[in-house]
Order: C-alpha cells, then structure tokens, then sequence
C-alpha cells in the first residue's frame, strides 16, 4: 500500500466536514474544572537567579525509577557567537520564538544619530546574546539564560538617503502590487528592522524591550510580529518546522553552508551551476529579508479532506514527500501522471507554482506562525463564528531580491491553489548588512 492510499485510509470521505463529523449525532464531550491548591514561598534573592546559578538538567527515563539519570547542559545556557563577518539569525539553526520589529526613524534623526543608535543597539546586542544585561539594565536576571538568542538588524532605504545612498541596492523598494495582497500599514514598510529570535521567550521579550529602550529616542515603532515555532527539543535539530495548515514549511532550503546556501544567500560562488542569475551581493557578506504577512484561513481549510489539503500543496502532511515521492526532500517529478492521465502533482498546486528549473530563482526560508484571538463578530463559517485567525510570519533571505525572490512571487500570485485559502496582509524589504567586530557596530560601512 502506497503513502497516498495510508493518507486516504485515514480520512472520512470526501466533502465530509470535520464539524460535522463531530456534531451530527448531536453529543458533546464535556469538561471538568480540576482546582488545585497552592502554597506560597519566599522570593529568591538576586544572587539566587545569578546567571551562575543556572544548574545544569537531570532527566530521569520514564518507566522503572532511577535506572538511568542524564546530566545536560540546560538549553538557557547556549549561546551563538555575536561577533564576526555576517550577522547571526540569517541561517542560523531555527529557534521557537521571534519577534520583528520595524522602525521608522524620527524627522531629526540624521546621519551621525543613526550611527549613535546602531552603536547602542549593537553593544547591547552582543551584551544580550551573551546572557548579559544591557547597559544600565535593572533587570540582567532576564537575561541569563540566552538560549541561543540571536539578533539581527535590516536596513531600509531611508537609512542609506540619510548616510550612503551610493551603497544603496537597487531591489530595495517595496514589492511589485499582487491582486492577491491586502496589506495593512500596521504590518508594512519600515526604516530599520530588529529581528529578535532564541528558545527562551522570557529572554526574547527582554531584549526587545531593552533594544525598543535605545531606540526611541532616534525612531519610532511602526510594527511589531511576533511568531513561534516548534518547542526546542520537542523534534530532533534541523527537523522542518510545520506552518498552521499542518504542512512542513521550508523543505527546499539549501543546506546551511553549502555551496548552494553560499550563493543563495550571500551572491557567492557558482552553487550547484543550474543557476542563471548575475547574482552579486549588495556588499561583501550582506544579504537581503523579505517579510510578508499572511493570514491564513483554517477555518474554511478545515472544511477539505486531507487528500484535497495534500493536493492544494502538492506534498503529504504526514511526510512532507512531494506527491510523487515518499521522503521530504526528495525531487519532485512534475511530468508524472495518474492513472486517469492527469498530472499526480497538479499545474497550480503550491509547490508547482514555487519551482523552477533555475536553481538561482530561490529563497532561504526563516519563517513564523503567529496565532491571534479570533474575530466573533464579523465573520463566520458556515454561520458559525470563526476559531481561529492565525497565519505565518513568511520571512525569506535572498542575495538579490529582484532576481530570485520576485519571479517566485510572481507565478504565486498568478495561480497558486493556495491563495484561495491565504492572504498577504504585510510586506518589507530590508537589507541586511554584514557582521562587526568587537567594538565596531553593524552599518559602520555606511559611514566609512
């Protein structure tokens, strides 16, 4: 028995809907409150949550008590290097939260206090991701456990009008206007991008605030995402996280440091030598982000079967194989046809439409699922009130967005099947510049 017929096994048939599967013998399954009590402790003292206090994990194995106890390292201790040539959060390994915020800079603030603010903002990065406070922070106990806590700053135009306009690339401009977009200014354009990811939430939420605090004298905040993804450990390392649709997201990633990743990423080297593109970085390791909110409509996606879900995408839920494989990354074949002739991967399935034989027209993506309350007024499914109004953070790193992440974009918005269950509601373009060394700043370049 094929993949395909283990899914359809699985499912009720065709056209039934989830809902009603559930309701139409008219039972419910009820839930019971389980009260607990609480006892109240003492307050640890500063030295107490000292980062040096951190204790590494005992994990005891399930089953007969004590037979085997493992010492770890805690997951807060990690921490990923600061300094050096790139920044760190481009393809870096995925970590479970991140935040994306961009800023518009203030009408005064010009060419010296954009460097005066990138000073700040670097230093107390490097401070942060160490597991280190901020400087003058009153609160250094939230950083202690980094957990691999990365950041990373774009740039957008108005930065390089205000400093070095002859280092501005030209793919830096809003994207070309899609039939399919719905954008929201509160989700849209930007000055300066802070993308903030690691593990440990509490350590995430803190550098925000400590990097919003050097900010707002110099820039105001114009949006703010916040995302998720799977819990660290909850998958081994490298697993391709799921988006909300239930679909692995990202399984055409070049491997990270691979010469394919070098060129897709960074404009260098030749890849695997399919590529047709002048690809040349914007400056020496400096990249590009696109990032493109899209709502997403599980309510009504919930309606399909899930032979329907895997034809929309042309891969299986269970494997991520594309339909005409049986592991995730294995190559599609787009010339196989089933039995009554058709083509086994659809022509407008979302993978069909995101391929190309030219290698260089790719991405490197770096996305998050958010999930906000649901609406309960103004729309509904099937006269019911909606559940969900959630979506993915779609973030994707190029070497020039004009001549590997536009024409994507392009036949996606044309006739991808997907659309019907998706809609952009955010876009920017930012440039990423490179790295900096230990007492220098990211963006120094604009300023040499």
């Amino acid at each position: 028995m094929t993949d395909r017929q283990d899914s359809a096994d699985k499912q009720p048939t065709r056209h039934v809907s989830r809902r009603g599967l559930l309701l139409g013998t008219g039972g419910f399954i009820g839930g019971g409150l389980v009260g607990a009590a609480a006892t109240y402790a003492a307050a640890p003292t500063r030295a107490a949550i000292a980062p040096d206090a951190i204790q590494p994990a005992v994990t005891v194995s399930p089953g007969i008590a004590n037979t085997k106890v493992t010492v770890s390292e805690p997951y807060g201790t990690q921490k990923l290097p600061y300094y050096g040539p790139r920044q760190a959060g481009v393809d870096t390994p995925m970590q479970a939260h991140g935040i994306f915020i961009g800023l518009n800079l203030n009408a005064d603030t010009d060419g010296d206090r954009i460097a005066a603010m990138m000073r700040l903002l670097t230093d107390d990065a490097a401070r942060l991701t160490q597991g280190r406070g901020a400087l003058a922070d009153l609160d250094e106990e939230l950083a202690a456990a980094p957990a691999r806590l990365t950041i990373t700053f774009g740039f957008g135009a108005e930065i390089f009008s205000r400093t070095n306009s002859a280092l501005k690339p030209s793919w830096l401009k809003p994207l070309p206007e899609y039939s399919i977009d719905q954008l929201d200014p509160k989700y849209t354009g930007g000055d300066l991008l802070i993308q903030i990811q690691g593990d440990d939430a509490i350590s995430v939420a803190h550098a925000r605030r400590m990097l919003l605090k050097d900010a707002r004298a110099f820039a105001s905040v114009a949006w703010t995402q916040t995302g998720f993804t799977h819990a660290r450990a909850s998958h081994p390392d490298d697993t391709t996280t799921r988006n909300l649709f239930g679909q692995v997201d990202g399984s055409a990633n070049p491997t990270r440091g691979s010469d394919t990743a070098e060129r897709i990423v960074w404009g260098v080297g030749s890849g695997d030598g399919r590529g047709t593109k002048d690809l040349r970085p914007w400056i020496e390791n400096g990249t590009s982000v696109v990032i493109r909110r899209i709502a997403m409509d599980l309510d009504e996606w919930d309606e399909l079967d899930r032979l329907m879900q895997e034809d929309v995408m042309g891969r299986k839920l269970g494997s991520g194989a594309p339909l005409t494989g049986s592991k995730e990354h294995d190559e599609p074949d787009f010339d196989a046809v089933g039995p009554a002739g058709f083509p086994v991967i659809s022509d407008i399935s979302h993978i069909r439409r995101a391929r190309t034989s030219d290698s260089d027209e790719a991405m490197f993506r770096r996305s998050f699922n958010y999930d906000d309350p649901p609406t309960t007024s103004e729309s509904a499914v099937h006269g019911q009130t909606r559940v969900s109004a959630s979506g993915l953070i779609f973030v994707a790193f190029q070497c020039d967005v004009e001549q590997q992440y536009v024409p994507i974009q392009n036949r996606l918005a044309e006739s991808d099947h997907l659309n019907l269950w998706t809609i952009p509601i955010g876009s920017a373009v930012f440039a990423i510049p490179p790295g900096c060394q230990e007492g220098g700043f990211i963006g120094e370049e604009l300023f040499a």
